[in-house]
């Protein structure tokens, strides 16, 4: 199988394993791009950087940040609000994830795609904010 790739308005995603079980993608963020601030109900997700500095915003205003450089790794469980931000260069990050790739609910977008509203009453409980992990490599 040749890598397919899917071009996004902050880069692109190159999908090299896809399987009833999982997906394997390889992303390129471009310098000073960010992917939309969204959650998934299903898809949960584990990045590894590969190079460049990403920083990872949590909750529905990027409340947790979390700065992540070459060998770290992130893991993020369904319904928990993330967005992946380049900072510096561009960002080459390898995700493993779950086979739901059509499982997006975008809160903001930088690229005036299609968002979602969720009620100012709602923002803390919807969706859940638990479940993201950093890991960093040998420091």
């Amino acid at each position: 199988m040749s890598p397919r790739r899917v071009p996004k308005p902050w880069g692109y995603e190159d999908i090299w394993a896809e399987t009833s079980h999982y997906v394997g993608k390889f992303l390129v963020i471009r310098q000073g791009a960010m992917t939309s601030r969204q959650y998934h109900e299903r898809k949960e997700e584990t990045i590894s950087v590969l190079s460049g500095e990403v920083r990872v915003e949590i909750g529905t205003a990027g409340e947790t940040r979390h700065h992540l450089r070459a060998g770290d790794v992130f893991h993020v469980a369904p319904g928990v609000v993330h967005r992946f931000c380049a900072e510096g260069d561009d960002v080459h990050l390898v995700e493993v994830s779950t086979p739901h790739l059509d499982d997006v609910i975008r809160l903001a977008d930088e690229y005036a795609r299609p968002v979602i509203s969720v009620p100012k009453k709602d923002r803390q409980r919807t969706p859940k904010q638990t479940g993201s992990t950093p890991r960093r490599r040998g420091r």
